[in-house]
């Protein structure tokens, strides 16, 4: 971090820390980032809200009960008014009307020099699921923002080879940041007692730095807010905005969002959170990967909801499709974007014909969602934004598709909860253990987006990986004791049960031939031994990110 330091302005020696705020890690240089201003910003944004964020949880907790209890999600009753309603949300910027093709990825300065210089209408830089949340990565993080936002970024790779610098801003993607969610901590900042909000943390420091440089020139600043599972907690988004302008003398509603919608809860509330936010939101998401992990991990507890493999998981499964249609024609009829998910290709050395069929499903992809009424799409590497653009450009000539309002699409609470039909493969079940510590591995080494098996993994894949095999062992084993219940299979017959995981477990670092070679090689071992612990817990852990967060530094 100490080169991106040294291009910082001069910090007063003399700052001390606000009263009542503690940081308990060190990076050198980090006093010209946290300054006593800024922490002050920080302090104050979670003493305005981090009780109402705790409450904001603890419904969270309430709502998953009642969901293994035996309840199901469906839309609200208390908020038909908003869903009937004639209203819309506030005026989409300049900057942000053409959105066609985002890329996204971690926020170390070689990454962000090369979305911002992508060609991609917008990048969104990923606090969040891409980015191993360790106290380096996120104040260079921090810091390579601010320099990119001051166009004074630059980057030398280690061996005195390229020298990566930014084009002209107005040459430049978008900037976009996405913090972490609401139910993440930052350990290493504490106030009065209590760690402060990840997601304060993250998106409050960039605010405090950049908004105002991003104000001036009409480019923002623009967030994009996770894991979000209701209005309410949409709202708490909304007044620590509001707060954060007030603060730092922004006119109101000038921070703009767009959510993504990756979780189950919040497929039933995709007006209500437009409503909640509607001064400042241009747009949803569809952020399919998690959506797919939160189906699993909303209704863990319901027998006969288990899903199939995750390759079968694909967004022709009606239950995926009705969640896209229902969020264009939601989106569209608000006057907002509708944002199409993430290719997560990346290209494919040696073997051309490997790499025309991944490029080929990259198409096929972008056709569906361009012609679903998507008003752009995601990719997670830049070779992949000529592609995704031809379709994009061949079927939206305008900046976006509001026009397409979708009103043939008829989505109930039935349709968002249909089961796909599949099977589970040996190699379905093995390749989940394999990403799953691979990923586990390399986010513990400080890694959050790794390349696995030609695509480019963050830990939402992660999470649907360990998901799955908590589900799939629990309800095999449970189901077992019960005549009327058999226990799982693979589609060759052999039973879903613990001595199949031991079985992968054990044989795991033999098939990671060149292990040393890989992303947090040297914690394999220790990412084997935390998914043994996972997946025989009684209860699905609510992130595979909590438990390992406290064995980052």
């Amino acid at each position: 971090m100490s080169a991106v330091l040294q291009n910082l302005p001069p910090v007063d020696s003399t700052a001390t820390v606000p009263a009542g705020l503690t940081v308990s890690a060190r990076e050198p240089g980090q006093e010209r980032l946290l300054t006593r201003e800024a922490l002050s910003f920080l302090a104050g944004l979670h003493r305005a809200f981090e009780a109402v964020r705790q409450d904001r949880l603890a419904a969270r907790r309430e709502r998953q009960a009642a969901f293994d209890a035996g309840a199901l999600p469906d839309f609200r009753s208390d908020t038909a008014a908003i869903r009937s309603g004639d209203w819309q949300v506030g005026p989409i910027p300049k900057a942000l009307l053409d959105r066609r093709v985002e890329i996204t990825g971690p926020v170390d300065p070689k990454m962000v020099i090369n979305a911002l210089n992508s060609g991609a209408q917008c990048y969104m830089a990923d606090f969040e699921d891409s980015t191993s949340p360790t106290w380096r990565n996120l104040l260079t993080g921090q810091h390579a923002l601010r320099r990119a936002v001051a166009g004074t970024l630059d980057w030398m790779a280690p061996d005195g080879g390229r020298h990566y610098t930014l084009k002209p801003q107005d040459e430049q993607a978008v900037l976009i940041v996405r913090p972490r969610g609401w139910h993440l901590d930052e350990k290493h900042v504490a106030v009065d007692g209590a760690p402060m909000s990840a997601s304060l943390f993250d998106a409050g420091l960039f605010l405090f730095h950049n908004a105002r440089a991003l104000a001036t020139r009409d480019r923002g600043p623009y967030l994009y807010l996770p894991k979000l599972e209701c209005m309410e907690e949409a709202a708490l988004w909304n007044d620590a905005l509001a707060h954060a302008e007030r603060a730092l003398d922004l006119p109101a509603d000038s921070i703009k969002v767009t959510v993504l919608i990756e979780t189950l809860p919040a497929a039933f509330e995709m007006d209500e959170i437009l409503h909640a936010l509607r001064g400042r939101i241009v747009g949803l998401n569809c952020g399919r990967w998690d959506y797919i992990f939160s189906a699993i991990k909303t209704l863990r507890a319901h027998r006969g909801r288990v899903l199939p493999e995750r390759g079968q998981v694909t967004m022709d499964q009606p239950f995926l499709r009705a969640y896209s249609e229902l969020l264009v024609q939601t989106c569209h009829r608000r006057g907002a974007h509708a944002m199409g998910g993430m290719a997560a290709q990346i290209p494919i050395s040696g073997d051309a014909a490997a790499n025309d069929a991944a490029l080929a499903k990259v198409r096929a992809d972008k056709l569906r969602e361009v012609t679903a009424g998507h008003d752009g799409t995601w990719v997670a590497h830049p070779a992949l934004i000529p592609v995704a653009r031809a379709v994009f450009d061949e079927r939206m000539p305008g900046p976006h598709q509001h026009h397409v309002t979708r009103d043939e699409v008829h989505v109930d609470a039935s349709d968002l909860l249909a089961v796909p039909r599949g099977t589970i493969t040996r190699r379905g079940f093995e390749d989940n253990v394999e990403v799953c510590v691979r990923y586990l591995a390399a986010w513990l080494d400080g890694h959050g987006c790794v390349p696995i098996h030609w695509l480019m993994e963050d830990a939402a894949t992660a999470e649907i990986a360990r998901a799955q095999l908590w589900q799939w062992l629990h309800h095999s084993t449970r189901s077992a004791a019960a005549p009327h219940e058999p226990g799982l299979h693979l589609d060759d017959g052999t039973p879903v049960d613990f001595a199949l995981l031991e079985r992968a477990l054990i044989g795991l670092p033999s098939k990671l031939a060149d292990r040393l070679n890989l992303p947090g090689a040297s914690r394999i071992n220790e990412a084997i031994g935390m998914l043994d612990r996972l997946t025989h817990a009684d209860e699905l852990a609510d992130f595979l990110t909590l438990p390992a967060y406290a064995r980052l530094d």
